[in-house]
């Protein structure tokens, strides 16, 4: 695998030190499978096109402006240069104004994350932030502007490499007492059947290699043998039955039946051997189009 190439640099402040650091990405976009809008006729790609509302005529690019809709289809309008005052200034410093514990932090706050790594000269205190951030078993929140808008960050070292993590504002997160949960009395049986459950499923910690897009693979799968010209056949889905009324004590000890035998059978199996990798169906074809 290629190295990764850093996107920008920033400037980390922390109280009067300024630590220069090279931006990366952490996730991989690339992995997404899409598909493309086609002329069902001739398989030419297809243009997006505006129609006004209206009058039901095709707009060009050239002729479309901005606005706001302040009331029911009524709007201001705005030029490019007036959106572009508005934007936030883009910067190439994050201050550092807080350190919290990470646990602090619910998880439905996290966005976008990126790696950060030291600049030319900024090794030690790199380092240095690192190190105290972990023995304080902390971590820090600062601010940050790119692409004309404002982010919280979230900056942590995870083994010896700085994350910073976009969160949201609070505004942005709806309270989870929006969701109307009916008060529901629970059997001690139940409760002592469900927490058995979870026992038998509980790891000393979560390994995300060991959860694979399978999805993902069984598209590229499919879509390898459209490449090389087979049909492929579509399994008719059948619609999952809902209100289904069941009895919770049998399906829990249904299901604490059916996790111990699964373990017990993947202890006879031993270790899985790493399923073969689906070749990429875009580097197929094109070895195909050079024929």
């Amino acid at each position: 695998m290629a190295a990764p190439r850093s996107i920008g640099s920033l400037t980390v402040s922390f109280g009067l030190v300024a630590i220069p650091v090279k931006l990366f990405t952490a996730t991989q976009s690339q992995n997404s499978i899409s598909f493309n809008m086609l002329h069902k006729t001739c398989g030419s790609r297809l243009k997006q096109q505006y129609v006004c509302a209206k009058e039901g005529v095709i707009v060009e690019r050239d002729e479309t402006v901005k606005g706001y809709e302040f009331a029911k289809d009524q709007y201001v309008q705005f030029t490019p240069e007036e959106i572009k005052a508005l934007e936030e200034a883009g910067s190439h410093a994050v201050e550092l104004s807080e350190f919290v514990p990470v646990e602090s932090i619910d998880p439905v706050y996290f966005d976008k994350t990126y790696y950060l790594s030291p600049d030319k000269g900024a090794n030690k205190p790199y380092a240095l932030l690192i190190e105290a951030m972990k023995e304080a078993k902390l971590a820090a929140v600062g601010r940050w502007a790119t692409r004309g808008k404002a982010y919280i960050v979230l900056i942590r070292p995870i083994n010896d490499v700085l994350t910073m993590q976009q969160l949201h504002f609070a505004a942005d997160v709806r309270p989870s007492t929006e969701v109307e949960v009916p008060k529901t009395e629970l059997k001690p049986a139940e409760l002592k059947l469900a927490k058995q459950l979870i026992e038998q499923q509980t790891s000393a910690k979560f390994d995300p290699a060991a959860y694979t897009d399978e999805h993902r693979g069984r598209i590229q799968a499919e879509i390898q043998k459209k490449v090389e010209g087979q049909e492929i056949s579509v399994a008719e889905i059948e619609p999952e039955s809902s209100g289904k009324v069941i009895d919770l004590m049998e399906a829990l000890r249904a299901s604490l039946e059916r996790t111990e035998s699964a373990k017990e059978s993947a202890a006879k199996l031993g270790p899985r051997k790493e399923a073969k990798r689906v070749e990429q169906p875009a580097k197929t074809a094109r070895k195909a189009s050079r024929r």
